[in-house]
């Protein structure tokens, strides 16, 4: 961890209401770039990520929350939604990622904040955005992925609409989000007016399915699933080697000549049926089964070497511990080492993108405890010394 703040986010305050993945990720961006992000949980429990993750040890919360302070408030109480006003007065930007409504029903209006403070930037994810018809309608990332268009895409031909490992809807949103923000900043610079920037998961998922918008309307081409291929993208898959599969991407007339002659096949590349890019996509089954029985006659390493001496794209289908040995993730430091309050040392994803003049940092670990940051915050915000902040948690207000 670098205890110095050399993010280009430096000296900006940001507080998180958001729980869950949307807008505890576009935090989490905010605040690997330098800004100062206040975390309100809700007393008790806290964050329902705190208990996400796989394996016996939960600790998927050590990423999100790091570069975080805590703090607990019950917004659904007056006393409440007027320390959540008193914070955000003296914030620089707001993430929450509720249900559509439910700012204004804890009198914590958007308009009215920014009233209050004419800098302030608002970022609100939800599933369906602030308007519409289905606005008020509750939404998770999966649902994004289904109705943006993602999940009907994904997967086999002959089988239901499958999903990805992760939940893409949600980081995609945020990181969206996220680019709102900064774009909001650059405008305040300039005019010193905040705003509130409105997210959907949906409207996430559709900014990254390439043409399949414009492909209906100009073609009536609706995509399906095709499983590990792109259709008419060939050859450019994960094949099959004696001990493991690979990723080759020689889709270009060029590289497949190369692919042709590091497969000891040059012919390949002036038949008919490959030669150009057209006609390897109209023969994209029949190439990949080629490709796949050459490779099957090798070893990952072996096939990796003469791709690499032929200078093709590809590469190792990784898992983690391909990523933890692997010397590029160490030379680019791509997996960093961090000193976590409740599991000690940790690896995990570094901060990205990287910056040549501001690099971010990972500065703290999560907050261990829901509130742990409580007597810092409200003492600086709302001056409460001790006796205030156990009366205020004996009544449940933190």
């Amino acid at each position: 961890m670098s205890p110095v703040n050399t993010g280009a986010l430096a000296g900006l305050r940001v507080i998180e209401l958001g729980q869950l993945l949307a807008g505890p990720f576009c935090g989490q961006l905010l605040g690997d770039m330098g800004a100062d992000v206040i975390k309100v949980e809700p007393p008790g429990k806290g964050d329902p990520m705190r208990v996400w993750g796989q394996g016996k040890d939960k600790v998927q919360w050590e990423v999100i929350a790091r570069n975080k302070k805590s703090v607990t408030c019950n917004l659904r109480v007056p006393e409440g939604q007027e320390i959540v006003r008193k914070l955000v007065s003296a914030a620089d930007i707001l993430i929450e990622n509720f249900k559509p409504g439910t700012l204004e029903k804890w009198g914590l209006s958007p308009d009215d904040l920014l009233r209050e403070n004419p800098r302030l930037i608002i970022a609100r994810m939800s599933g369906y955005g602030q308007t519409g018809p289905y606005s008020d309608r509750a939404g998770f990332g999966g649902i994004g992925e289904a109705m943006g268009g993602w999940r009907y895409v994904v997967g086999e031909p002959d089988r239901p609409p499958a999903r990805m490992g992760i939940s893409i809807g949600d980081t995609l949103c945020a990181t969206y989000g996220c680019m709102g923000v900064l774009a909001a900043l650059q405008h305040r610079e300039k005019s010193g007016e905040g705003q509130i920037i409105d997210t959907a998961l949906y409207e996430a998922v559709l900014q990254v399915m390439e043409g399949l918008v414009p492909e209906y309307d100009r073609n009536d081409f609706i995509r399906e699933r095709s499983g590990s291929i792109l259709p008419g993208i060939a050859p450019s898959n994960v094949y099959t080697c004696k001990d493991g599969p690979f990723m080759i991407g020689a889709n270009n007339d060029a590289i497949f000549a190369r692919l042709a002659q590091a497969m000891g096949q040059p012919e390949l590349a002036e038949s008919p049926r490959y030669a150009t890019h057209l006609a390897r996509g109209e023969n994209q089954l029949e190439l990949d089964d080629l490709v796949n029985e050459w490779t099957a006659t090798l070893t990952v390493d072996e096939v990796d070497e003469l791709m690499i001496s032929h200078s093709i794209p590809a590469g190792r289908v990784y898992r983690a511990p391909d990523m933890f040995e692997d010397p590029h993730f160490k030379a680019r430091e791509a997996i960093v080492e961090v000193d976590t309050t409740r599991f000690g040392k940790l690896k995990m994803q570094s901060t990205f993108p990287k910056f040549s003049r501001t690099p971010s940092s990972i500065r703290s670990p999560a907050p261990a405890e829901p509130g742990q940051d409580n007597a810092e915050i409200y003492g600086d915000v709302m001056g409460w010394g001790a006796d205030e902040l156990a009366s205020k948690a004996e009544q449940g207000i933190i």
